[in-house]
């Protein structure tokens, strides 16, 4: 039977891991009752002795002394308000290149949660971590309040006398005014940017991406013709070959790529075929842990590896072979297999270096991928920024040459790898501007900080591909005194219009003309808005030029000696301009399972070579850094994730981690993410724990991965889940057998679709209410998710293959945490859900220490308002992202997964008002909605044609652990892989 195990440390000896994490949770429990000071100092005894007295007194004293509230009904209620139900309204999420069509939960004003937008055919539905994870942003306690000076308030009136006549007396001169502002994908904000550059001559504007595809532009462009990203359509592909493009959790469009991808690795409905993909990379990355077949290189060798493709293709296609660095690496299998699945292949890589990517044009224009699985009819807009272009303003402001600057969106300050230098040279600016919404270290130097709203609180349309028209609204009023950026640049060029306005005049006189389904402009513009899209599809046949490649063949390099340093962004973090999210911070790494931290990813065998453990720190061209032995990790390069290290994010970004944004070097016009030559020291007896939570939940060494390979799975249909008969067969049970004559409610996962990457733990965080509780908490243990996405490794400890299984609470038929709990507060529902009461549990957690799955929750969170502990439900800003729908849990008493028991009777209730019954898909888990590889499916297991139903009758189909008769309601399906 294959061995699968989570950490080295279980790799050696899983026996000794085990006694150690059993210690682990032994010492906790004693330092948690030696704790002077705590409210669990006391027995149990003692609390339950006091427990009359102290509640009576308590309510005595609340009854003398709390004030009359009177709840004052609306006088006239609006149209759009029913208190009790929620509105949801279309929108749209963009920022520092993440794109996704959302539809916004709102209950009494409050946005409360974000959904995918179904309607949309670029994230269809789905979402990610940081997507859910945005609706806290509005409630972050770091937004600027309002327009000021030099740390002190000022009228927004004030603002637009001063700036003006600066911005005039400048223009006047002769000088030179920079708006510098991240990828711009609005059409409206296009135009108003244009009328703001034409009133002030001299004035000009730059893009820039802090992680960029400068790269792929500008070969494009000389490919091409085009300065643009084309529609990579993995659905269509048979074979995917990556290079360090991690388009499962970061790269460009991660949640579109993670529905072509899954998509095209069902095995639904009798397909047979699957997409095969291969992944070479440095360090191990989401995309590289679903990979069928992965290579862990240098960075360095990526050059020589792509050129050796180049030629292997070309030779097969009878077309020309250029010269240039040798590799080791044998890639004519590779090319072999290209060449079969011609048009039907996608090869792609994250280089920023021109060159390379003019290769990669090359390779795919030789297998006929363009037209077919690469198009270029609606090419993606979210990141059009060129390094070359900022790399130049660097220069010039630290020269002098720059008079003014406006800064909108980004934060060079902290993500140039000359932050320092220029942070000084903007403070000697006659004018500088950030219209930062939340503290950040650029803000913090500039004259001005003129906030401009939460995406959620203001209009905005955006294109996010060619021809695709996206349209956000506000769904709160204004939680502080903000403008959108746009209306003060109308403001300063003399037109004060609001932004809304703007873009509906611009959409009456350029998109309305162009539809005929609609002959009133107010029909067109509130279909639109409803909707939250509009397409005008478009038509690009573009012609290849081959006359770059000698010369970009001769541009590449050599593989370079010594040890390499990989940075890359981090599947919560991304870029860093949300470290303040105390629900990013908390959200494991999908590869590492580490949280509230950045660290160094070393290879095994440097680790042994140099003696090193986890939490040893080591000195990386003098940083300090902390130490994870990580499985998969290229030799001789240690990888290190962007996004920490911020010095002015807020009480919960501030301080966490190392900024590693200095360490990005420029190579052929493009930024560099990696690091040459690195020097690595040992820092003797150091230790720096880390939050790991991967380990915390441990099953004893019982299998709970299944897989196999097509090629087994085509032979049989039950390959690789054999022995779930066996299970069944020998199962015996002393429970009655449950009968429910209504709904029995269940869900099936499909393996082959998840790809691990969290998105599912946040969106159910943002649903249930769940606490955040911080570093030291979580690493005593305490993690409070209702869901986690175990990561399992088996293999070669060099290049392990890795499997994701979400897990949650089992809902089992025969529960083993039901009887044991003293006060009945776990009981069963009759449409077999496994409950919780809340207002009856007293914390003996016997139903925790029953549990199998190790799925149950112990409530450590504690509402204290001070520094330590101010996460989002600590203060009354942050608490208004609660759902009023579901109890917000106090503290001592156990928790999980309810299956979302509030979005089950909110459809019941309405298939009821409605006079009919419920339909199949009707009702949707948190998790199973957000899910942008549709690996989850939620109904009714009595219901014999549901999809749930069909799932659970499929031969890839099990349950955790059967071997124990649980009768779990939640079912995986096998996991099939397609290796050669």
């Amino acid at each position: 039977m294959k061995s699968y195990w989570r950490s080295l440390k279980e790799l050696e000896d899983p026996k000794a891991l085990r006694i150690q994490e059993a210690r682990e949770e032994a010492k906790q429990k004693s330092l948690l009752h030696k704790t002077k000071g705590s409210s669990t100092a006391n027995s149990r005894r003692d609390f339950l002795k006091t427990l009359g007295f102290s509640l009576a007194a308590t309510s005595l004293v609340a009854s003398c002394k709390r004030p009359v509230e009177k709840a004052i009904p609306y006088l006239v209620k609006p149209e759009e308000i029913t208190p009790g139900k929620a509105n949801y309204y279309a929108s749209a999420y963009y920022d520092a290149g993440d794109y996704c069509s959302v539809v916004v939960k709102v209950r009494d004003g409050r946005p409360i949660k974000i959904e995918g937008n179904e309607l949309c055919p670029i994230s269809q539905s789905g979402t990610s971590a940081r997507v859910q994870a945005s609706i806290l942003n509005l409630y972050d306690g770091a937004r600027y309040q309002g327009p000021q000076q030099a740390a002190t308030t000022i009228s927004w009136s004030d603002v637009d006398a001063e700036v003006t006549k600066i911005l005039k007396e400048i223009a006047a001169r002769a000088g030179r005014t920079v708006l510098l502002s991240q990828t711009v994908i609005s059409p409206s904000s296009k135009k108003i940017i244009q009328q703001f550059l034409d009133s002030y001559p001299g004035a000009e504007w730059i893009q820039y991406d802090a992680v960029s595809a400068s790269g792929i532009l500008v070969a494009n462009q000389k490919s091409f013709g085009q300065r643009a990203i084309p529609d990579y359509r993995f659905e269509k592909a048979r074979v995917v070959v990556s290079f360090a493009a991690d388009f499962l959790g970061t790269w460009l469009s991660p949640v579109e790529y993670t529905k072509g991808y899954t998509a095209a690795r069902k095995l639904d409905d009798g397909q047979r075929e699957m997409l095969r993909h291969y992944q070479l990379e440095s360090q191990l990355s989401l995309t590289g842990t679903n990979a069928d077949v992965r290579f862990p290189v240098k960075p360095s060798e990526e050059a020589g590896i792509v050129l050796a493709l180049y030629n292997a293709i070309a030779a097969g296609r009878g077309g020309e072979q250029f010269s240039g660095p040798q590799t080791a690496v044998d890639v004519s299998a590779l090319a072999d297999e290209l060449l079969a699945a011609r048009g039907k292949g996608i090869v792609i890589s994250a280089s920023n270096d021109e060159n390379v990517q003019l290769l990669i044009n090359g390779i795919n224009q030789l297998l006929g991928n363009y037209g077919e699985t690469i198009l270029w009819d609606s090419a993606l807009l979210t990141k059009q920024g060129l390094d070359s272009e900022m790399e130049q303003l660097n220069k010039d402001l630290l020269a002098g040459k720059v008079d003014a600057l406006l800064v909108w969106g980004v934060n060079p300050v902290y993500d140039q790898a000359n932050g320092a230098e220029l942070a000084q040279a903007i403070q000697k600016l006659k004018l500088s501007v950030s219209f930062a919404e939340r503290k950040d270290e650029t803000a913090q130097v500039c004259q001005y900080i003129l906030p401009e709203p939460n995406y959620l609180e203001s209009w905005n349309d955006l294109e996010p591909k060619a021809g695709q028209y996206r349209m956000a609204q506000p769904t709160i009023s204004r939680l502080f005194d903000s403008r959108n950026v746009q209306e003060s640049l109308l403001a300063w060029c003399g037109s004060p219009q609001s932004y809304g306005d703007f873009i509906k005049s611009v959409w009456e006189q350029e998109h309305y003309p162009k539809q005929s389904t609609y002959s009133d402009f107010r029909l067109f513009w509130n279909y639109s808005l409803q909707k939250g899209a509009w397409e005008d599809p478009r038509s690009a046949s573009l012609t290849y030029n081959d006359a770059w490649l000698a010369e970009a063949a001769g541009k590449l390099t050599n593989t370079k000696s010594g040890l390499e340093v990989v940075l890359y962004e981090s599947i919560a973090l991304g870029n860093g301009k949300y470290a303040n999210n105390p629900w990013l911070q908390e959200l494991p790494d999908p590869v590492a399972k580490i949280s509230w931290d950045n660290y160094a990813s070393v290879p095994v065998d440097y680790a042994e070579e140099n003696g090193l453990q986890n939490e040893s720190v080591i000195k990386v061209n003098g940083m300090e850094l902390p130490v994870f032995i990580q499985p998969g990790q290229a030799p001789d390069t240690i990888a290190v994730a962007l996004g920490y290290g911020r010095s002015h994010a807020g009480k919960v970004g501030d301080g966490v981690g190392k900024n590693l944004y200095p360490w990005v070097g420029e190579a052929n016009g493009g930024r560099q993410f990696y690091l040459e030559k690195a020097t690595i020291e040992v820092v003797p007896d150091a230790i720096y724990e880390l939050a790991l939570s991967q380990t915390h939940h441990s099953m004893e060494g019982r299998p709970i991965v299944r897989e196999a390979n097509l090629d087994e799975y085509l032979l049989k249909a039950n390959a690789g889940n054999e022995i779930r008969q066996e299970h069944l067969k020998h199962s015996v049970t002393l429970y009655e057998e449950m009968d429910f004559n209504g709904h029995h409610w269940g869900m099936a996962i499909d393996l082959n679709s998840c790809t691990g990457c969290g998105n599912c733990a946040i969106s159910c965080q943002a649903e249930n209410n769940v606490q955040v509780i911080g570093k030291e908490q979580v690493r005593n243990r305490r993690i409070m998710h209702w869901i986690r996405i175990d990561r399992y490794f088996s293999g070669d400890p060099a290049n392990p293959e890795v499997s994701h299984q979400p897990v949650m609470c089992q809902h089992c038929d025969n529960a083993p945490c039901e009887n044991v709990c003293p006060v009945a507060a776990t009981p069963h529902s009759a449409e077999g859900l496994n409950q919780m009461a809340y207002n009856r549990c007293v914390g003996t957690k016997y139903c925790i220490n029953n549990c199998p799955y190790r799925v149950r929750r112990f409530n450590w969170f504690q509402y204290v308002n001070n520094d330590r502990f101010d996460y989002n439900a600590n203060n009354d800003l942050g608490r208004m992202v609660l759902n009023p729908d579901v109890t917000v849990r106090s503290r001592g008493v156990v928790e999980k997964c309810s299956m979302c028991v509030q979005r089950i009777q909110e459809k019941k209730q309405e298939a009821k008002v409605a006079g009919r019954m419920l339909h199949d898909g009707e009702i949707k888990t948190a998790c199973q909605q957000s899910c942008p590889g549709d690996a989850i499916v939620f109904g009714d297991l009595n219901n014999p044609q549901s999809r749930v139903s069909k799932l659970f009758r499929n031969e890839r189909n099990y349950h955790l652990l059967e071997e124990l008769h649980t009768l779990p309601s939640v079912g995986y399906l096998t996991k099939i892989r397609n290796k050669a």
